[in-house]
């Protein structure tokens, strides 16, 4: 027999007896209170149909929102995995009995932990009753429940609305942890304002939330008490005006933060603030300058708020001049020399100076204004000076009212003094504007080589190659000789003569040096006039001293490494210079063979001057004018083997030459 017919056997024994007994044969006990509709044994199958496995699944089918619970994995029940429903909630235990064998004992020792929400600060102190009762129970599990009423286990939501209502009226957000803590409601752990869109600094940091969120021109509704009812969002913020009164009634714009910080409406913020929307703009160093300098924050606003004169420099800064810096013979505010990007340098130009009693040229144009505006000058009271100490109006009559003489006084004499303008300009200082043509009205003028040189070579304190000036303590700061004693060739060149010619210029020019101004026409002064082919022989055929390279310098000091040019004449007439090709065949003679009595200075061969007739004692007549010389006067070699012409002795006798024909007769 099955099961199920069995127990149908027994309940329909059951019906005989009474009921006392059947209750004793069939049912463990008496259901407990909760269960009463399902007292008698017909409503057995009601939860033990299935066989004994199958019980907790028969309790969640009635107890669905447990079953809801336990699919979404949430409450205590989600939790217990090993045990079946009747090991917690035993039944047939009496009309009396609670049903719910609680894990810790009782429901208030419970560990609501395991219900997958931990109490905690007020929650942990409040009766379980106060949160599983029926107005809190908004859950879909609530609708699922068997129970409608009364305390109810399911059916409750976490989340704080769930059981709290809501003040901000949902402009928050519905995740009241995010701010308040389960400790007091009127605390906020959890909330940090700078994560808003508004973080709070400076003053606010200290401002009760009241002040902002109660702030009765928000127009707030109020509850049922009559209470105004904060609001927290949206509330404007992006201007400072949202929330204060603005001073300054629009003045400067509706933007507080570009000049206010929150620490003080007293401290500015100059970093931000932008003068330039004002009528004064702050330009240049004016930028930096602290505002407590021009607006005074000692009285409050209203002394802020009266804005300082600022249509000229002088409304701020006094006359540093002491009223020496006029135009036009009137005093000038500061604008027309300077700039409030800096005070220094003075922006007063050169054009505008071309105006003044001094105009400024050259170099002059590029000389920074301090060097002749000294500070604190000698002899000029303060009070003429002001508080800038610059000397505006210096005396300009001439070069030496700012100028020292450089030289000296080595000019003192010099017509018209030393005025600097007779030598330079003030274009530059050197070189010296003194022409060759000024110098040539001077001791020694500059022609040739000397026009060319610099005027350091002969002035300079570095003269090479010449003798060194006197001391610099003489000549002065520029170093310059300006009167030197040389003025003869001597002075500056070696003599390469050693006096023997005392005029330089007699054979030399201030061109060059070599060759000299000595031609043939020149040298017809001397003993031995160049005529014939002697005009063509260079002068150190006969001047061998002279042959040597040229020196690199003439100078006095410069080393002289060749012999003396003594332009020794050469003795003996000819024969000083030229070797006698005839040995001695004319010593005997009268002029003892003086080479001019036969030979002229244009050429040696022929011997122009002799004259055979004249000069020698066979004459030549006849045939004998035809003759060659040769024929006559043969070539032999003499001493040292040298070949010689014979022209002396030979014989005048017709047989010395026509021997042979005399012999052998017509």
């Amino acid at each position: 027999m099955s099961r199920s017919a069995l127990l149908a056997a027994l309940i329909c024994a059951a019906v005989a007896w009474p009921a006392a007994q059947a209750r004793a044969q069939i049912s463990p006990g008496p259901l407990a209170r909760a269960h009463q509709e399902l007292e008698g044994p017909r409503n057995c199958l009601s939860c033990h149909a299935g066989g004994r496995g199958a019980l907790s699944a028969n309790c969640l089918a009635c107890h669905k929102d447990v079953g809801w619970l336990i699919e979404r994995k949430r409450g205590f029940h989600a939790t217990v995995t090993e045990q079946s429903c009747a090991s917690c909630h035993p039944d047939h235990a009496g009309t009396s009995f609670d049903l719910i064998r609680w894990p810790d004992a009782d429901a208030q020792r419970f560990d609501h932990t395991r219900a997958g929400w931990a109490l905690r600060d007020k929650h942990a102190t409040t009766k379980c009753e106060a949160c599983h009762a029926t107005r809190y129970r908004l859950s879909p599990a609530a609708g699922l429940a068997a129970r409608k009423t009364g305390a109810g286990w399911t059916g409750l939501e976490q989340a704080c609305v769930g059981c709290h209502a809501d003040p901000h009226r949902n402009a928050l957000g519905r995740q009241c942890e995010k701010c308040h803590g389960a400790a007091r409601w009127n605390a906020t752990p959890g909330f940090d304002h700078t994560r808003t869109r508004y973080a709070l600094t400076g003053k606010h940091v200290v401002t009760k939330c009241a002040a902002c969120h109660l702030d009765p021109r928000l127009g707030l509704s109020v509850d049922a008490a009559g209470r105004p009812i904060p609001r927290y969002r949206p509330l404007a913020f992006s201007e400072c005006s949202d929330c204060h009164k603005d001073p300054h009634t629009g003045a400067l714009g509706p933007r507080c933060a570009s000049c206010h910080e929150t620490q003080s409406f007293k401290v500015i913020n100059t970093a931000r603030f932008d003068h330039d929307h004002t009528r004064y703009p702050l330009k240049g160093r004016h930028a930096a300058v602290k505002c407590e300098k021009c607006h005074d924050f000692s009285t409050g606003v209203s002394k802020l708020l009266r804005n300082p004169r600022f249509a000229i420099c002088g409304d701020c800064h006094r006359d540093a001049h002491a009223g020496t810096a006029t135009l036009a013979g009137r005093i000038v505010d500061c604008a027309p020399c300077h700039v409030v990007e800096g005070w220094k340098p003075a922006t007063y130009t050169v054009a505008q100076h071309r105006l003044s009693r001094y105009p400024l040229e050259g170099r002059h144009e590029r000389v920074p204004c301090a060097a002749c505006h000294v500070k604190n000058p000698a002899g000029v009271p303060a009070l003429k000076l002001g508080t800038a100490a610059v000397w505006i109006r210096p005396v300009a009559t001439r070069c030496q009212s700012c100028h020292a003489d450089d030289h000296n006084g080595q000019l003192a004499r010099r017509a018209g003094g030393p005025a600097c303008e007779g030598c330079h300009t003030v274009a530059r200082w050197t070189p010296s504007t003194y022409t060759t043509a000024a110098h040539g009205t001077l001791r020694l003028g500059l022609v040739g080589r000397h026009a060319e040189i610099t005027c350091a070579a002969c002035h300079g304190p570095v003269r090479q190659g010449l003798p060194p000036l006197p001391a610099a303590q003489a000549l002065g700061k520029a170093g310059v000789a300006l009167t030197p004693k040389e003025v003869e060739c001597a002075s500056c060149h070696v003599d390469p003569h050693r006096g023997h010619e005392p005029r330089c210029l007699d054979c030399h020019d201030t061109k060059t040096f070599r060759p000299s101004t000595v031609d043939v026409a020149a040298h017809k002064r001397y003993r031995l006039p160049l005529d014939g082919a002697h005009a063509a022989v260079p002068c150190v055929t006969c001047h061998a001293e002279m042959k040597h390279p040229s020196a690199t310098s003439s100078l006095v000091l410069a080393r002289w490494a060749f012999a003396d040019v003594l332009f020794t004449p050469p003795r003996g007439g000819c024969e000083g210079c030229h070797e006698t090709p005839h040995g001695r065949q004319f010593a005997t003679r009268a002029d003892r063979g003086a080479c001019d009595k036969c030979h002229g200075a244009d050429t040696f061969r022929p011997a122009t001057r002799f004259d055979h007739d004249r000069d020698a004692r066979f004459t030549l007549k006849g045939a004998h004018a035809r003759v060659a010389c040769v024929r006559c006067h043969r070539t032999t070699r003499g001493a040292g083997d040298k070949l010689v012409v014979v022209y002396r002795p030979v014989s005048a006798k017709c047989e010395s030459c026509h021997g042979d024909e005399i012999r052998r007769g017509p």
